[in-house]
C-alpha cells in the first residue's frame, strides 16, 4: 500500500490544476430562432497560452465570445473556467471569476474620463477588494498602455487608437486571468498595428492568457501559438498557424478554394 502524504497531494492537485485548461468549451450550440449561430463547438485555452480564433464573416467567433463572457446563453453544451461550470452566469459575474473582453467597435464610457472608465473595470473585476490597490494598479497600466496623460481626459475625446488602447487597459483593470480580444488591430495603420500587436504579446508577461480573434492575418499567424477555425458555426480546423494556413478546409473557407489562407 502506498501512503501519498498530504504536502504531496497537495502538489499533486496543484500540477493538475496547471496543466487542465484555463477554459474549456464542450459543445456549444447557440441558435437564435431558426438561424443556427454556432454548432457544437469544442474549444480548449491553456494557461498562459494566445490561441487565434478565425473565420469568414458571420462565422460564429464573436457569438462564441459571447456565450463565454455570459453575454448570452448557450442553447446546449457548457463553459468552464478554472474547472468550474460558468454556463449561463451573468457577465458580471463571469468577469469578477477573472475572464474580461474588449469589444470589436471600442465601448468606453465616453462621459467618464480615461481614468475613471478605468476604475469601473476595476470595481467589477477580479482581486480587486483594496481601493488603494486598484488605484496603483490602474496607474500602472495606464503607463504601460501609453494613456497616462490622458488619464483626466474625457473618453470620448481619445481617436481610434486610444479607444483600442483604452479597451484593452480597460480589460486588464479587471486583473483578469483570461482576456477574450475581438478585433483591436483592425481599422489600425501599419505603425499602431504593431504597437498593439507589442501590447497582446506583452500579456502573457503579466500572466494573462489570451483569446484574439482577429482578420488580418499576418498578425494572427505571428502572435498565435495556436488557432480555431470557424466557419457557418463549426469548427473546421485547429492547430499551430502552419498547419492551418495549409489546410484545404480552410483556404475554402476564406477563399473559395482559390489562393492561400
Amino acid at each position: 500500500m502506498i501512503v501519498i502524504s498530504p504536502q504531496v497531494a497537495g502538489n499533486m492537485a496543484s500540477m493538475d490544476h496547471n496543466t487542465a485548461p484555463l477554459l474549456k468549451v464542450k459543445g456549444v450550440s447557440k441558435r437564435f430562432g431558426g438561424l443556427t449561430a454556432l454548432e457544437s463547438v469544442d474549444l480548449t485555452v491553456n494557461h498562459g497560452e494566445i490561441v487565434g480564433l478565425i473565420g469568414p464573416n458571420g462565422a460564429g467567433k464573436t457569438t462564441l465570445f459571447s456565450v463565454v463572457s455570459g453575454y448570452y446563453r448557450p442553447t446546449t453544451g457548457k463553459v468552464r473556467f478554472r474547472g468550474d461550470d460558468i454556463t449561463g452566469l451573468k457577465p458580471h459575474k463571469i468577469c469578477n471569476r477573472g475572464i474580461a473582453r474588449t469589444f470589436q467597435i471600442p465601448k468606453p464610457f465616453l462621459h467618464l474620463s480615461v481614468l475613471e472608465n478605468m476604475l469601473v473595470g476595476a470595481s467589477f473585476g477580479a482581486g480587486h477588494s483594496n481601493r488603494q490597490k486598484a488605484m496603483e494598479d490602474v496607474l500602472e497600466i495606464l503607463n504601460w498602455s501609453g494613456l497616462e496623460d490622458k488619464a483626466w481626459m474625457p473618453a470620448d475625446t481619445l481617436n481610434l487608437v486610444q479607444r483600442k488602447k483604452l479597451e484593452l487597459a480597460r480589460a486588464m483593470s479587471t486583473a483578469p486571468q483570461l482576456i477574450l480580444l475581438d478585433e483591436v488591430i483592425a481599422g489600425l495603420n501599419p505603425t499602431e498595428a504593431a504597437e498593439m500587436v507589442s501590447f497582446v504579446t506583452s500579456l502573457r508577461q503579466r500572466s494573462i492568457t489570451v483569446l484574439i480573434i482577429e482578420h488580418i492575418m499576418k498578425v494572427i499567424m505571428n502572435v498565435s501559438e495556436r488557432i480555431v477555425v470557424l466557419d457557418q458555426g463549426q469548427k473546421i480546423c485547429e492547430g499551430p498557424p502552419e498547419l492551418v494556413a495549409n489546410d484545404a478546409r480552410v483556404i475554402e473557407a476564406y477563399l473559395g478554394g482559390q489562393g492561400h489562407a
